[in-house]
C-alpha cells in the first residue's frame, strides 16, 4: 500500500480555512461524516484532540499530521487539505500550518500502512515534493506530485538507505521516536539524514516507530561513530552507548534544528554518557504536570500486578470447586488437587504486593528502584514469604497501601543515593546499581517500612476497611452503585481499575469472610460485555456487521470477568454506549449489596460464583442478569435513537 492508494485525491480540498486546529480538525471529520465514510465523528474526533494533547502535530516548515485510529474505519487513509493563509496549530516553529494531512487509522487493523504512512512524513520532507505542493491549485497536480515521488522512491529502492562509511568522512548516527510513532519519528530521522548529508557526513538513523525498531544500530555503528544523536519522546534502548558521546534531545529538536544538534556533536559538547544501571532508556517527560507523572508511575504498578492477581484469584476459585475449604487438610471435605490450587493461588496473589510497589519503583529509578521497591512490598506484608519477624520488630502489617507508599519511596530512595554519591569517580559508576543502591536502599527501605511506614498505613487500612463494613442500608447501597459504575466507565481504563484494585486491596484483609465491595467491582465489571452479547441477540442488526460476530464472543468475556471485551463497542460510539452500560452496571452492584453478597476471591466471574467463592450465589446470579438485562435494553433504546436522529 503506497501513498497514492492511501490519499484520497477526490477528497482535497484547497483554501481551507479554521481559526485554529480544532476547528480545522472539526471541519474534516465533518466531512467524512457527510461524505458517508464513517457514521459519527465522536471517537475519531476525540481520538484525534487526545494526540494532539500529547504533543503538537504541527511539525513545522508549514506542515501539520495530525493523525489517530478509529473502529469506524475499515482502512487507513489520508485527508489532504490545503490553507492559504495557515491554521495556527502550536508548530515546533510556530508557523501557521498550510499543508494539512490528516492520518485516519483502523483501530484493530494491521501495520503494513504504517510504513506508507512513514514514506509520507519522508515525503514532506524532501524539498521538491513541499515546494510543488506551495504552488498545486489542482487535485490532479496533488495526485502527480506524489506518483512521481512514489515513482522516484521505487527506482531507487535497491539502492543502500543510509551512507555506511566513505572514507575521509565523519560518521555520525541517530535514534528517533516519538510517542505514537507515526509520523514525528520518520520526520526527525529524515531531517537528520538530510542535514548530515549537506554537511559532508556519513549518517544512519534508527527510527522506534509504530512498526518497530527499523534500520537498528548494530555495535560496529556505535564503535565507529563520533556522536550519538537520540531525538526521542518515548523510551528507547541506550544502555548500548555507555561510553559514547550521546546527546538526548525531544524528537521536536531532531526535526526543527538537525544542522545545531550535529553541530553540536562534532563540537566535542555531547558528553559521554555512562550507563550505571540507573536507567535504560530515555523519555521525555517535559511539560507533564507532577500528578501527570504520579499518575503513571502508579499505573505502571498496576497494570504489572494485575496477572498476578487474575491468576492467584482464578486458581484459588478453582480449589473452591471440591468445598470452600478444601485446600485444608483438616476439613472434612480435603482434597490434595485443591490445596495444590489454593498454596499456588496464593503464591501467585500474596506477590501482588511485591509486584506493585517494585514496578511503581523501577518506573522512578529503574533498576535499583525495582530492587528497593520489592523489598517495601515484601515488608508490607513480609508473612507472605513465611517471614516471622522478632519480638522486638512485632508490628502489624500494612499490605496494600504500604506496598503502593514503597513503591514511590522506593524511587525517593534511589535519588537521594544517587545525590549522596555523586561525588564518586566515574570509574566507579558501575558499583553503585549492583552493590551500593540494592544494599543501602533495602537497608533504608526495611527501618522506614518497619518503623516507620506500616503502622500509619496499617491504621488507615484498617480503619478504612471498617468503616466499609460499618456502612449500612442507603450507604451501602450508594457505594455498590459508584463501584460498579465505575468498572463500566472506561472498562479497563485507570476508573476501571480504581475500583478493583480497592475491591482487591479489601479482600485481601477480609479473610475468609470476603469483601462486598469485591462483589459488586467483580458483577458490575461483568455486565459490560454481557449486555452488549443479549443485544446483539436480540436485536441482530444492531451493531455493524463487522462487530457481531465479535459480539457474540462477548459471552464468553463477560461471563470469565473480562470488562475489556466491551471497548471496541464502547469506542465506536462512546456517548452512546457508555451511559447504558454504565447505569447497568451501577445497578448490578447496587443489587449485589442489597443482596449481602460477598467474593472471597479476586477474580473469577461467573466461575467463582458456580464453586461456592461468592455468598448468596443465587441472588448475585439474579443481579447480574437484571443488569445484563437493563444494560441491553438501554442500549437497543440508545442506539437506536442515535440511528433515527443521523437519518
Amino acid at each position: 500500500m503506497d501513498l497514492t492508494q492511501l490519499i484520497q485525491f477526490d477528497l482535497i480540498q484547497f483554501g481551507f480555512s479554521a481559526t485554529d486546529k480544532k476547528e480545522a480538525l472539526n471541519k474534516l471529520t465533518d466531512m467524512l461524516v457527510e461524505k458517508g465514510i464513517i457514521g459519527n465523528k465522536d471517537e475519531f474526533f476525540k481520538a484525534l484532540l487526545e494526540r494532539e494533547s500529547l504533543s503538537t502535530t504541527g511539525v513545522g516548515d508549514g506542515i501539520a499530521i495530525p493523525h489517530a485510529k478509529a473502529s469506524c474505519f475499515e482502512k487507513a487513509m489520508i485527508i489532504y487539505a490545503k490553507s492559504d493563509s495557515g491554521v495556527e496549530w502550536e508548530s515546533f516553529d510556530a508557523q501557521p500550518a498550510k499543508h494539512i494531512f490528516m492520518i485516519c487509522a483502523p483501530a484493530n487493523g494491521a501495520d503494513e500502512h504504517l510504513k506508507a504512512l512513514a514514506t509520507l512524513s519522508t515525503a514532506l520532507m524532501n524539498p521538491d515534493v513541499k515546494g510543488k505542493l506551495d504552488n498545486a491549485t489542482t487535485k490532479e497536480e496533488v495526485k502527480t506530485i506524489f506518483e512521481d515521488f512514489v515513482k522516484s522512491t521505487e527506482e531507487v529502492k535497491e539502492e543502500p538507505k543510509e551512507e555506511s562509511g566513505s572514507e575521509g568522512k565523519k560518521y555520525i548516527i541517530a535514534v528517533t521516536a516519538c510517542p505514537t510513532g507515526i509520523a514525528h519519528t520518520f520526520m526527525a530521522a529524515e531531517k537528520i539524514k538530510e542535514a548530515a548529508k549537506e554537511m559532508g557526513l556519513d549518517v544512519k538513523v534508527e527510527t522506534n516507530g509504530q512498526i518497530g525498531v527499523e534500520n537498528k544500530l548494530t555495535k560496529e555503528d556505535i564503535d565507529r561513530a563520533v556522536g550519538i544523536i537520540v531525538a526521542a519522546d518515548k523510551k528507547v534502548e541506550i544502555a548500548r552507548f555507555d561510553g559514547h558521546p550521546t546527546l538526548f534531545t525531544k524528537v521536536a529538536d531532531g526535526i526543527n534544528k538537525p544542522k545545531e544538534l550535529i553541530q553540536t556533536v562534532l563540537d566535542g559538547n555531547a558528553a559521554i554518557y555512562h550507563h550505571s544501571g540507573e536507567k535504560s532508556s530515555s523519555e521525555s517527560t517535559e511539560g507533564e504536570s507532577v500528578g501527570r507523572k504520579i499518575y503513571k508511575y502508579l499505573m505502571e504498578g498496576v497494570s504489572n500486578m494485575l496477572p498476578f492477581v487474575v491468576a492467584g484469584g482464578i486458581l484459588i476459585a478453582l480449589s473452591f470447586f471440591w468445598g470452600i475449604n478444601a485446600f485444608n487438610p483438616e476439613d472434612p471435605s480435603y482434597n490434595k488437587f485443591a490445596e495444590l490450587l489454593f498454596v499456588l493461588g496464593k503464591l501467585s496473589f500474596s506477590m501482588m504486593l511485591p509486584i506493585l510497589a517494585g514496578f511503581i519503583g523501577r518506573s522512578i529509578a529503574d533498576r535499583p528502584g525495582f530492587i528497593v521497591g520489592m523489598v517495601g512490598g515484601i515488608l508490607a506484608n513480609p508473612s507472605i514469604l513465611g517471614l516471622q519477624s522478632a519480638e522486638w520488630l512485632s508490628y502489624t502489617p500494612s499490605g496494600f497501601l504500604g506496598a503502593l507508599v514503597a513503591g514511590f519511596l522506593a524511587g525517593g530512595i534511589i535519588f537521594a543515593l544517587r545525590y549522596a554519591f555523586s561525588w564518586i569517580p566515574r570509574s566507579l559508576d558501575g558499583i553503585k546499581p549492583i552493590f551500593l543502591f540494592p544494599v543501602l536502599g533495602s537497608f533504608i527501605m526495611g527501618v522506614l517500612m518497619l518503623f516507620v511506614i506500616n503502622a500509619p498505613m496499617a491504621f488507615i487500612m484498617t480503619s478504612f476497611r471498617n468503616f466499609i463494613e460499618s456502612m449500612s442500608g442507603g450507604e451501602k447501597i450508594v457505594l455498590g452503585f459508584v463501584v460498579g459504575s465505575m468498572m463500566a466507565i472506561d472498562m479497563g481504563g485507570p476508573i476501571n481499575k480504581a475500583a478493583y484494585v480497592t475491591a482487591t486491596a479489601l479482600v485481601t484483609t477480609s479473610g475468609t469472610a470476603g469483601s462486598d465491595v469485591m462483589a459488586a467491582s467483580m458483577v458490575g465489571g461483568m455486565v459490560p460485555p454481557l449486555a452488549i452479547a443479549l443485544s446483539a441477540t436480540v436485536y441482530k442488526n444492531l451493531w455493524p456487521e463487522a462487530q457481531r460476530g465479535s459480539a457474540l464472543v462477548n459471552y464468553v468475556m463477560g461471563f470469565a470477568f473480562i470488562t475489556e471485551g466491551a471497548i471496541p463497542f464502547a469506542a465506536s460510539n462512546p456517548l452512546r454506549v457508555i451511559p447504558p452500560l454504565f447505569l447497568s452496571s451501577g445497578v448490578a452492584g447496587a443489587l449485589s449489596m442489597i443482596f449481602s453478597c460477598r467474593s472471597k476471591a479476586p477474580h473469577g466471574g461467573m466461575f467463582a460464583v458456580l464453586v461456592g467463592a461468592v455468598t448468596n450465589p443465587v441472588m448475585y446470579i439474579i443481579a447480574l442478569v437484571i443488569g445484563t438485562v437493563m444494560g441491553a435494553f438501554l442500549l437497543i433504546v440508545s442506539l437506536n435513537l442515535g440511528k433515527k436522529k443521523e437519518n
